[in-house]
């Protein structure tokens, strides 16, 4: 798979996120505490753009009546259907054997090693002969 530059690290600080365009899609990057992921930005349920929903937290209930929040900042909520995805994997937690948002392969790297040299242009030798310019290659 091609790479992609979409950001500097310090674009998208923690807890934030930046929608992209590559090659067509829209795809949203998010920061979980210095972790970067990326999800398509479009629900799997029924079309919505995905990642410009709330950033929350998980809920869990153990029991009935019972509730406690957990993994703070780590779902997307769909703004259509309220649907929430785990942004890490874009698991659904609405129905999480059948539905899951397309997730993406997100890696840091430094600069210098994304430009490393040295970067030699492509020359053609071009001479004039009579009246007709010419380009070899």
């Amino acid at each position: 798979m091609a790479k992609h530059i979409v950001a500097a690290v310090d674009e998208i600080p923690p807890g934030g996120r930046k929608i992209v365009t590559v090659r067509g899609r829209e795809i949203g990057v998010f920061n979980i505490d210095g972790a970067f992921h990326a999800l398509i930005n479009r629900c799997p349920h029924q079309g919505a753009v995905l990642c410009t929903g709330d950033i929350v937290s998980r809920l869990e209930a153990p029991l009935p009546g019972e509730y406690r929040l957990t993994r703070p900042g780590t779902m997307i909520r769909c703004p259509w259907h309220c649907w929430e995805f785990d942004i890490a994997t874009g698991q659904s937690w609405c129905e999480p054997d059948d539905v899951k948002a397309r997730s993406y392969s997100v890696a840091v790297e430094p600069g210098e090693r994304l430009a490393k040299g040295p970067f030699v242009a492509e020359t053609v030798v071009v001479s004039v002969e009579h009246d007709y310019v010419v380009v070899e290659i």
